[in-house]
């Protein structure tokens, strides 16, 4: 699993690079088939905004969150990538386990 930091307006400190490097370790426990994640945090006067971007094999997820602190904002950026990747995950092995044995798309 790859990450990539960038900060806009904003220097990568070495705490910032720890928080965010052991927050998206859970999104590992997960789901094995993270292949790499982009993360950009910016600051713009009051809001501190996290975005991030994962490549899972087969899709692509986003989100983006923004709060007064920039660790709250990335507590919450992985937990809203944490969702989707578990709703991403559920429905790939619904689609491998369905009832009538053949691998035809969940809709």
């Amino acid at each position: 699993m790859n990450i990539n930091l960038t900060g806009r307006h904003l220097e990568i400190t070495p705490a910032i690079r720890e928080h965010v490097t052991t927050k998206l370790g859970k999104l590992k426990r997960h789901f094995d088939n993270v292949i790499d994640i982009n993360v950009i945090l910016s600051v713009d006067k009051l809001k501190q905004k996290a975005e991030a971007t994962v490549h899972l094999s087969g899709k692509t997820v986003f989100a983006e969150t923004d709060d007064s602190n920039l660790y709250v904002a990335i507590d919450n950026l992985v937990d809203s990538l944490d969702r989707q990747i578990l709703k991403h995950k559920d429905k790939s092995s619904a689609r491998r386990h369905d009832d009538t044995g053949s691998h035809a798309a969940a809709e």
